[in-house]
């Protein structure tokens, strides 16, 4: 019999006009040479593939204008709600995944997470935006954090998400005057609002775990709102 072939995962990040996507490639390439990476809009390819990640920088507004405009919203709502696909948002990619965000006015997320995204409070001598590394704390049972030994990553935003309003597998909790939401995840859904891509070491093997952690899949997955 011919030697067992392992299926060759196939992860797209969505293109949707709204990341700088350099640094994503780059780091994906250092720690799965072998990976099948496709950086697309298009719906086929996205549904074709075992994992979608969704990068972002800059404005929630208008980057869900974009999403909305490529019909990508409702097809993401299928395939991760739905379908059980399996996703990463990243930065404001992990807000997206929110039910609204505040940015100039309130306006709907992909609606796959509960929780609002808000700007950091003025006036307590804080900088904003958030950058720089920092640390994070987690709670309750994680697949992304298994054998990242320091846990400093690195951030650069100026909206956060206070708190989660409904239970999830894990939240990384961060403090940059008050406390919020530095990762989620749950079943088929992670979202980190660090840049893993841009945080050494340590981004690196959270990438993998992704990779290798987090199923492709899951059976039924559930909604939060």
């Amino acid at each position: 019999k011919p030697p067992f072939k392992k299926k060759q995962v196939k992860v797209s990040i969505i293109d949707y006009g709204a990341g700088n996507i350099y640094s994503l490639r780059a780091a994906l390439r250092k720690i799965a040479p072998e990976l099948d990476t496709a950086y697309t809009n298009d719906l086929e390819e996205l549904a074709a593939s075992d994992k979608l990640i969704l990068p972002g920088v800059g404005n929630f507004s208008l980057a869900m204008q974009r999403i909305e405009a490529l019909g990508l919203r409702d097809f993401l709502r299928h395939q991760v709600l739905e379908k059980g696909q399996a996703i990463m948002g990243i930065c404001l990619g992990m807000q997206l995944l929110f039910e609204e965000g505040t940015e100039g006015g309130v306006h709907p997320g992909l609606g796959l997470l509960p929780g609002r995204v808000e700007a950091f409070p003025t006036g307590e001598g804080l900088k904003v935006p958030h950058v720089g590394f920092n640390g994070i704390r987690v709670e309750g049972d994680s697949q992304l954090y298994g054998g990242v030994e320091h846990r400093d990553f690195y951030f650069i935003h100026a909206y956060r998400v206070p708190k989660v309003e409904s239970k999830v597998g894990a939240i990384g909790w961060c403090d940059y005057g008050e406390r919020f939401v530095a990762s989620v995840e749950h079943q088929n859904i992670v979202g980190t609002q660090f840049h893993p891509e841009k945080s050494q070491t340590n981004g690196l093997k959270l990438l993998q775990n992704f990779l290798d952690r987090i199923p492709a899949s899951v059976s039924q997955a559930s909604a939060y709102v």
